[in-house]
């Protein structure tokens, strides 16, 4: 919108795909949602009852800056038993989402004009994150081919002057790859050699399907260089709680809060309070979770392997699933247009994702088993799947 009272960084339109796709929502009364990556799981009964009763016992207050102490001392101790990688609270601080802990990153490590490397397909909110921290973005194409792993050669010829760092998402949203631990050596190497910082957001660690997740700052020399983003949202089907945290070293992240203190001052309490009861939980609400997530994201494989015209990689983290329609001969905003109007299935197309998302479409398995048969059924009728 043009207007003399709108800052002129806002006059083009900024609104990703991913936002606009809720205008869908009430299209159709049978629409099955593929779109967003918000789990139908809700929180996890007991971490509601026991934050509620931190509520009512009083934790409605402003919290400490840095967060609860509980609370990071918590996610230092998670760190040392499942990675073997010990912390100290001073690296830790919680934030208001995992989105809004990756703008803190930005905002306190960009200069007017410092570029930052940014896989794509990747996470929509990337690019204009980095704008706001008045960077720009830079884009490393990774390909099917490839299976969606970085290319450190073509990683190496983005490297300019300007470069400050390198934001990696492992398992991945959207294509739900993970990145290999040959991958995160030699993109560490890449780190070292040009002394660039790793910004890792780390969400979906326990949706790693063949491997365990390894954290990149757990490698040998990248504690230093690492800014690591952790949100609670899809390990532990928190979304509606926006709590997230950094992990970075103590520079930083008192220069993190700083800034936040200017931003939203402090976490919500009774989030943070959720958050703790979360890890104390994790053994017990995870393995579920996973168990679920797992066998709904292998169910809805099949089914697109059996359409005619639908490539796709085997499944190998997260939620999400990336399938190549090139063969349809449309494009991937027709494809996904299609799929609303006939099957009154929501799916993203794969230029929500950058421009090398041409060709894909996402598809987010946040439903259960029946609706996505169901949802396939209907897409499987299609003409340009039969």
């Amino acid at each position: 919108m043009k207007s003399p009272y709108i800052s002129k960084r806002y006059w083009n339109s900024i609104s990703t795909p991913m936002g606009e796709s809720a205008s869908a929502l009430g299209k159709y009364p049978d629409l099955i949602n593929f779109s967003l990556g918000d789990p139908d799981l809700t929180t996890d009964e007991r971490i509601i009852k026991k934050a509620f009763e931190d509520a009512l016992n009083g934790h409605t207050h402003y919290t400490d800056f840095y967060g609860v102490r509980e609370l990071r001392e918590a996610i230092c101790n998670f760190y040392d038993e499942e990675y073997n990688y010990k912390l100290v609270k001073e690296e830790c601080m919680i934030t208001t989402s995992g989105c809004h802990a990756m703008w803190l990153a930005l905002e306190a490590i960009l200069d007017d004009g410092d570029e930052v490397i940014i896989p794509s397909p990747y996470f929509t909110p990337y690019p204009q994150q980095v704008k706001l921290a008045r960077g720009i973005p830079v884009f490393l194409e990774t390909l099917e081919e490839e299976d969606f792993q970085l290319n450190i050669d073509r990683l190496e010829n983005l490297i300019t002057n300007r470069t400050k760092a390198i934001i990696i998402n492992t398992p991945n949203n959207p294509t739900g790859t993970c990145l290999t631990k040959k991958t995160l050596e030699d993109i560490s190497a890449i780190a070292k050699k040009y002394d660039l910082l790793i910004i890792s957001d780390d969400i979906y660690t326990i949706f790693s399907y063949e491997e365990p997740f390894t954290p990149i700052t757990s490698l040998e020399g990248m504690r230093e260089r690492t800014i690591t983003i952790g949100s609670f949202s899809k390990d532990y089907a928190m979304t509606g709680w926006r709590i997230g945290y950094i992990l970075a070293e103590p520079y930083i992240i008192n220069i993190i809060k700083d800034i936040n203190e200017n931003n939203v001052f402090t976490a919500p309490s009774i989030s943070q309070q959720a958050a703790i009861h979360a890890i104390g939980l994790r053994k017990e609400i995870q393995p579920p979770m996973i168990k679920e997530f797992k066998a709904r994201t292998f169910a809805a494989y099949e089914r697109l392997k059996q359409l005619n015209n639908v490539s796709i990689l085997p499944p190998k983290g997260t939620f999400y699933l990336f399938p190549n329609i090139k063969a349809t001969g449309l494009t991937s905003q027709e494809v996904a247009n299609k799929i609303l109007e006939e099957a009154h299935v929501l799916v993203l197309p794969g230029t929500s994702f950058g421009d090398n998302g041409e060709g894909y479409i996402r598809i987010a398995v946040t439903v259960g088993e029946d609706k996505i048969n169901e949802a396939f059924d209907r897409i499987a009728r299609m003409e340009i799947f039969k």
